[in-house]
């Protein structure tokens, strides 16, 4: 196949899948890896996508309006959120009160932490379950249940936050902008998220390099407002900004 009509296929798959990998854009294609990323590298500079670890992001879809499933997106680059989850779980001390928010990158965080007398608030039921599983003290807040994302919601779980003051909280979120912070598409899941990062003395957003220079409908926190956990990132922009810690 002729490089300018390979470099079609590979924007034609990008832009209709959202995101896609090196592997599947290698089969796909009938083309190997390497050849791939070569091809990402020449498209990404010259305008046409966004390279991420393992692959790549349609310049045409970088607005996200609504929740994907926990399903969909707990495949999704999974060992770059694993390397996220160990490193987030490092941070853990015995005497830390810890709130840890719904999400997929989340949901490892919590299969990685060993118990050691912190204590823990969640926002998700399957975070819960794995925290008690392993024998750490975990409160789950009430509410609202929101079964697409496993998030716990509304005015209730807002209520209950008020009365925490956490030492450490490790959140997700669908996209982060330098401009517009770290959004998410649900209104009442921001406002979650807003009240709980308040009460935070750290915040620490966990985050894979497919949600960098996204956004999403709601803004619930400014960009500088806390650490993100990352991998190796491309974007030099990103890169440059000290509250960025990168997971190489």
């Amino acid at each position: 196949m002729l490089t300018e009509k390979r470099f079609l296929e590979v924007l034609n798959l990008v832009n209709s899948h959202g995101t896609i990998g090196v592997q599947d854009l290698a089969k796909l294609l009938n083309v190997s890896e390497s050849t791939i990323r070569r091809d990402i590298v020449a498209l990404h500079d010259m305008g046409k996508l966004r390279k991420i670890y393992g692959g790549a992001t349609s310049l045409e879809s970088i607005t996200i309006t609504k929740d994907d499933s926990v399903t969909d997106r707990e495949i999704r680059n999974l060992d770059e959120k694993l390397h996220i989850a160990q490193a987030a779980a490092s941070l853990i001390l015995p005497d830390d009160f810890v709130y840890i928010d719904a999400g997929t990158t989340t949901a490892i965080l919590t299969e990685q932490i060993v118990p050691s007398g912190a204590i823990f608030v969640t926002n998700a039921i399957p975070h819960a379950k794995t925290l008690a599983w392993k024998g750490c003290k975990v409160y789950l807040l009430g509410g609202r249940l929101k079964l697409i994302t496993d998030a716990i919601i509304g005015g209730k779980a807002i209520e209950e936050l008020l009365q925490y003051r956490f030492t450490k909280g490790f959140f997700g979120a669908n996209g982060i902008s330098i401009a517009s912070g770290y959004s998410t598409p649900d209104i009442e899941e921001a406002a979650v998220k807003r009240r709980a990062f308040l009460q935070c003395q750290k915040a620490y957003v966990l985050a894979d390099s497919s949600k960098f220079g996204v956004v999403s409908s709601i803004s619930y926190a400014s960009f500088h407002d806390a650490n993100i956990i990352t991998t190796s990132l491309c974007d030099a922009t990103f890169r440059s900004m000290a509250n960025i810690i990168e997971i190489k």
